[in-house]
């Protein structure tokens, strides 16, 4: 149940759909999708790991792909039984799978690495020197012309 209305706000706001997309799904229960297990590490100043537990899949199965500030890892499982042999137990999960992930602005993917189980993807911010933050200098006003008037001659 949601307990509040963000109907007036998309009124009287343009351009904020995504903020309020993101607020919405907040107050939705999760849908229970939990496969795989991920973590998110912060490896640097601006960098950051994501890591997927995903045993059983090659790198042909899996698929990575950033766009517009989304990070999609898809995983499609291929069924390979040897010949002559028989599935007696699954303990293995070898279902398909989607997972999104919302990146920040200036985020960017800058590898993904397969090794023993667990899918690596590397990124990092990478933010335009003219958007960050600089030091503006504040200049010495000279005391003898602060106090200088410009006198009028009379007519």
């Amino acid at each position: 149940m949601r307990s509040v209305d963000f109907a007036p706000l998309y009124r009287s706001t343009v351009g904020f759909d995504r903020l309020f997309g993101m607020l919405d799904s907040l107050g939705q229960p999760d849908s229970g999708n939990t496969y795989p297990p991920y973590n998110i590490e912060r490896t640097g100043q601006d960098s950051y790991r994501i890591s997927m537990a995903v045993a059983g899949f090659g790198e042909n199965e899996i698929s990575i792909e950033a766009h517009r500030n989304v990070l999609t890892v898809k995983g499609e499982k291929t069924e390979e039984t040897a010949e002559g042999t028989e599935l007696l137990y699954r303990g293995i999960a070898g279902r398909s799978f989607e997972r999104r992930f919302q990146l920040a602005d200036f985020v960017e993917v800058t590898g993904a690495e397969l090794k023993n189980g667990l899918l690596h993807v590397e990124l990092k911010r990478n933010v335009p020197e003219e958007m960050k933050p600089r030091k503006i200098a504040i200049s010495k006003v000279a005391a003898n012309s602060a106090g200088k008037q410009i006198e009028a001659k009379a007519a």
